[in-house]
């Protein structure tokens, strides 16, 4: 939870800096880089700028926005050549929290589906889930394939002022963005190369083939036997491209709900020899749409009777219905307890301060200060249903205050955090542009945390918003090895 300033008087601190010190000195693991981009000159890089965004159109890299209106605009993924760069000693300690949190909310996972424990204890207030949105009551007691929930995670990571890495959400229901951190660096590789001659930069190219292997771990007939499909919406999902890359890059069939059919509990792939028995599914399709016989009945997206396959124990979907409840927003300021609850260790990486609008005193702060608060909508994502205070007009705080008013239990709120910033190639000038990191997490046999992961960019000057359905860019993560 997030304490109340007694003083509520205090200038905004200024960002942290990855690229330079407060010297404005390229900071040590940058110099190799930033002499190379001097000693390159700009009209050569603004040449290799320009091969970039062709490569990404050539290779048909798109994401999709939607507006006021159903229709989607595709859009080419916009990308920053300049790469980020973080030294081992730093990333050791990320992958180690990552590993920590992911863990514990399994754990969670598994308890407050089945002996709910934690809330019998008072951990975690009981009323807190059962009015979350996305608490699951149909998969109470279904014991998924060796007891993993979280098979891919997402956790978005941030650097407050003073540079440390806080965690700004948790995404453990269908994490997105992890193809484009594999074309990022594709690309990065393709029209860069001298860069990498400079750097030992660790891998995440294998990304494909570590989801893989822990999508055959979880089969219920055994590695050896495991068919997998990867479920999609269809053309119009934002992140169909995604869909169709990682169902490429593993070598399974690319599915949507139409093309499966569940019998007497097994689930089949239609193909044109006849019924495939299938092992996994990735689905990407989020919980209401997944099966109408048990969430949402007019559902066309998902596959009839694929809970009661869940159930029997005949198919694994991954990732678990019900997760969402985990990477609730008013979840997550317990997340330091649930740590401590079931492995008994302080948290390595900690949250942002976070305050519960289902508190009166906190809530009664909140609004008496909306100008100087981040407002989230606990089950939103993407950048919608927030409220950035210090950019908002005072009719949009009235609306927020009011939403706040009628259902606390929907939102928590947060003090603004100044992203830290790197330089951007921008229209031909370096500027300075807040970001955030998205490392990927999967959980099979282990739990790998992927070296690296999706630096998103607010691309707007100032902006602290870097979803890219809210206009945002990227940059690829180089983690450097020892």
């Amino acid at each position: 939870m997030a304490a109340i300033p007694s003083d509520t008087s205090q200038k905004p601190r200024i960002s942290y800096h990855e690229f330079y010190t407060d010297g404005f000195t390229p900071r040590e693991h940058y110099r190799p880089l930033w002499e190379h981009i001097q000693s390159v000159g700009q009209n050569a890089f603004e040449a290799k700028v320009h091969e970039s965004q062709l490569a990404l159109h050539a290779e048909g890299v798109t994401f999709t926005v939607y507006g006021d209106s159903d229709e989607g605009i595709e859009r080419i993924w916009p990308f920053d050549l300049i790469p980020r760069i973080i030294p081992a000693s730093e990333w050791s300690i990320i992958e180690s929290g990552l590993k920590q949190r992911v863990r514990a909310l399994n754990l969670f996972l598994k308890d407050i589906y089945h002996d709910q424990r934690i809330l019998k204890d008072g951990v975690v207030p009981a009323e807190l889930i059962y009015q979350g949105k996305d608490f699951r009551r149909e998969i109470m007691g279904i014991d998924p394939p060796h007891d993993i929930y979280t098979h891919i995670s997402g956790i978005d990571i941030i650097r407050d002022e003073d540079g440390k890495y806080l965690v700004l959400e948790d995404n453990l229901r269908t994490p997105s963005g992890v193809s484009y951190m594999i074309e990022n660096r594709v690309i990065e590789r393709r029209i860069l190369p001298e860069f990498f001659a400079k750097y030992r930069v660790r891998r995440v190219e294998h990304y494909p083939a570590l989801l893989l292997e822990a999508l055959r771990a979880v089969s219920p007939r055994g590695t050896g036997q495991a068919e997998i499909v990867v479920l999609t919406p269809g053309i119009y999902n934002s992140a169909y491209f995604e869909h169709t890359f990682l169902a490429k890059e593993m070598g399974v069939e690319l599915a949507e709900g139409r093309d499966l059919v569940a019998k007497d509990d097994v689930v089949y792939l239609k193909t044109t020899t006849g019924l495939q028995r299938i092992d996994v599914i990735y689905r990407r399709v989020d919980d209401d749409f997944l099966d109408p016989l048990v969430f949402r009945s007019d559902s066309t997206l998902g596959v009839a009777g694929i809970i009661n396959a869940w159930r029997a124990g005949n198919i694994a979907i991954v990732n678990a219905p019900g997760n969402g409840i985990a990477d609730d927003k008013a979840v997550y300021p317990y997340v330091p307890d649930i740590i401590r609850y079931y492995l008994a260790e302080a948290p390595i990486l900690h949250n942002v301060p976070t305050y519960q609008m289902t508190n009166p005193e906190e809530r009664a702060y909140v609004l008496d200060n909306l100008e100087r608060m981040v407002v989230k909508a606990v089950s939103e994502s993407g950048g919608y249903g927030m409220l950035m205070g210090p950019a908002s007009t005072p009719a949009l705080r009235k609306e927020f205050a009011a939403k706040v008013q009628e259902d606390p239990r929907n939102y928590i709120a947060q003090p603004v955090i100044q992203l830290s910033r790197h330089i951007c190639y921008m229209d031909g000038e370096l500027e300075a542009r807040h970001l955030d990191l998205r490392p990927y997490i999967i959980y099979g046999d282990d739990i790998n945390v992927v070296p690296g992961g999706l630096t998103r960019v607010a691309l707007t000057k100032g902006s602290l918003v870097v979803n890219s359905s809210q206009g945002g860019g990227s940059k690829d993560t180089w983690v450097l090895a020892e």
